[in-house]
């Protein structure tokens, strides 16, 4: 089984990352990566070298590019690899804000042929 996570320059992106590579670790299952489309594979393989010298260490790690569409890449990527679990990182919101959940992640948690991991920030 593997895990997906999805992949943003952004404190969320990083700490569903770093979050993605603690649950791989404890669950010896491969990592895909997949980033947002508008980040180039090399500069989330560089975050990802970081880590690997850390707690990535050993991982079997793949970075995949997505469309632009990071709710769709993650949920092609998960029945792909018939993944067991999605890591997906979301910021702290408003009261009202509360109300509505960010479109990319609604959809992720309704689609996902998985359980997902929201990691707030």
């Amino acid at each position: 089984m593997t895990i997906v996570v999805g992949h943003l320059a952004t404190s969320e992106g990083r700490e569903a990352l770093s979050t993605a590579v603690t649950e791989a670790r404890e669950r010896s299952a491969p990592l895909v990566v997949v980033t947002s489309g508008k980040r180039p594979v090399d500069e989330c393989q560089a975050e990802l070298d970081e880590l690997a010298s850390g707690p990535a260490a050993g991982l079997d790690v793949r970075v995949e590019e997505g469309t632009g569409d990071l709710a769709e890449d993650l949920i092609r990527a998960a029945t792909r690899t018939g993944a067991e679990l999605i890591v997906i990182g979301l910021r702290k919101r408003s009261p009202v804000g509360k109300l509505i959940l960010g479109a990319g992640a609604q959809r992720i948690l309704v689609e996902a042929p998985c359980p997902v991991l929201a990691v707030k920030v």
